[in-house]
């Protein structure tokens, strides 16, 4: 079957486990990952999403699962998210994996298959999850293999026992680590600096590969021979650091068989652009999300000024399972605005089931249930408007042009709390504005003339249904005025 190379840059973050819960309240308990009705996927379809990353499809482990159950840190969640949770609520994490086989939960292995040939009919991708940098603690490799792990000896485990851990085989191997946080006690740290790692992991990317149109690959970062050298030094006894990237090769062996196959890399620390030198189609965008909940218009639009090949290879996002909910983090009317600037600008679109209903209540990924939320219709609405806008020509397909934007007269300064953009291919032209401040404010856009046809421009405003008239003179002499209320945008399609 031909693969397919995505056209439409929004990508859903679906949670596999709480997805099936629904969809066997709604069609039954025998519906499988691939008999969920075509019907669902189609809704999607329509919305204008490209890619569905089916977050946590993998086999769950079972001392993952013991883990999830005694950390009094996560039943604190658990009891946040889910009032009267039980144990058989908890699953266990969905990033320390035991086998990259589809969870049971979920059904057999042929349903993956058959659910990524139905979303490849109605035009979207499939994207899974890789988790590079660890394994479940009792994955089989444990076992039979731990040369593939980071290997420690007693005094290491009697040193730091929140570090290294014994296997049933008397082996002791260090956690999954990240080195800004403590060690993942669920998981085992994959060695790369041993050739057997590198070699098992290749083999396992092959075999997801047949299943998937992409992957997202877990704090893809931590598998870069200089951060692993860094936080796992000590343990290394002086070997030498592999000759070649762990992902150049591997994006490069599963791309020899499957050409068109995605990688997206979840990334921090400022090394996202490293990661896209090394093949991934894709690097988290962290940084535009930190920008938009903590900062102002002018700092968010001094990073979206980068270079434009980056900025097409970024991942923008205002939620998503690691990060509160949006319209709990930002509040409603930002979250708004902020989702107008990330699903506008060059770059890949994630977006986070619950996230266009306006959940509020951020769930834990080692939960199989969640309470449902009551929608909220005019976040819907938005969503749905917003959403009709981005799938559209010129959105993605176009060129990107960032706007100067001049005082409205002299000495107002509000300006500076706007942010704004025109998309264009030929005679298509949509803009997008958008006042990013909790304070009425006004400006004017200075629209390239190049970019503007002669004669009367009338556009229309998606997210009112307003029409707008305005004249080359007018646009091109003293710019495009606007006026916003606060967290309010534009998004305004050129009609002729």
């Amino acid at each position: 079957m031909k693969r397919l190379r995505h056209v439409r840059p929004n990508l859903l973050e679906i949670n596999a486990f709480l997805f099936m819960e629904r969809m066997r309240r709604k069609h039954g308990p025998e519906v499988t990952l691939g008999t969920v009705p075509k019907s669902e996927w189609e809704g999607l379809a329509q919305k204008g999403f490209g890619l569905i990353w089916l977050m946590g499809v993998w086999e769950r482990s079972p001392g993952s699962r013991e883990c999830a159950l005694a950390e009094d840190g996560l039943k604190q969640a658990y009891a946040a998210a889910l009032p009267g949770w039980t144990d058989k609520d908890v699953k266990g994490s969905p990033y320390a994996v035991h086998s990259y086989a589809l969870d049971g939960n979920l059904g057999a292995e042929d349903d993956l298959l058959r659910v990524r040939e139905t979303l490849n009919d109605l035009g979207m991708s499939l994207i899974l999850d890789f988790v590079p940098n660890h394994t479940a603690l009792d994955h089989p490799w444990t076992r039979s293999n731990p040369e593939v792990f980071v290997q420690g000896t007693w005094e290491d485990l009697q040193r730091e026992p929140a570090l290294f851990f014994k296997t049933g085989s008397d082996a002791i191997l260090a956690h999954g680590k990240d080195p800004y946080f403590p060690a993942w006690l669920d998981t085992a740290q994959i060695d790369y600096f041993s050739a057997a790692a590198r070699t098992a992991l290749l083999e396992e990317l092959k075999c997801i590969a047949r299943y998937a149109d992409g992957l997202r690959c877990d704090m893809a970062m931590l598998a870069l021979n200089e951060v692993f050298a860094k936080i796992w030094e000590a343990h290394l006894h002086s070997r030498p650091r592999p000759e070649n990237e762990f992902w150049a090769d591997a994006i490069q062996e599963v791309r020899g068989a499957y050409p068109d196959f995605l990688f997206m890399a979840e990334a921090y620390w400022d090394i996202e652009y490293r990661l896209q030198q090394l093949g991934f189609d894709y690097t988290y965008d962290k940084r535009l999300y930190d920008l938009l909940l903590q900062t102002s218009a002018r700092e968010a639009k001094g990073h979206l000024l980068g270079e434009i090949n980056y900025q097409k290879k970024c991942i923008r996002f205002i939620e998503n399972h690691d990060e509160p909910r949006a319209a709990s983090a930002f509040g409603k009317e930002r979250s708004c605005a902020a989702a107008v600037v990330m699903a506008t600008v060059p770059g890949l679109h994630l977006f986070h089931e619950g996230q266009m209903e306006g959940n509020t209540v951020r769930v834990p990924v080692q939960l199989s249930r969640m309470e449902e939320e009551a929608p909220d219709p005019s976040l819907r609405d938005f969503y749905d408007r917003l959403l009709a806008f981005t799938a559209g020509e010129p959105l993605g397909s176009g060129t990107w042009i960032p706007l100067d934007i001049r005082p409205a007269w002299e000495g107002n300064l509000s300006a500076g709390n706007l942010l704004a953009w025109i998309w264009q291919d030929g005679n298509k032209l949509k803009l997008v504005c958008v006042n990013y401040s909790g304070a009425v404010s006004q400006g004017r856009l200075r629209i390239p003339p190049a970019q503007i046809q002669a004669g009367p421009l009338t556009f229309r405003d998606v997210l009112t249904d307003e029409i707008y008239v305005r004249t080359t003179d007018e646009i091109i002499g003293g710019g495009l005025f606007v006026e916003l209320g606060p967290w309010k945008s534009h998004l305004l399609d050129l009609l002729s």
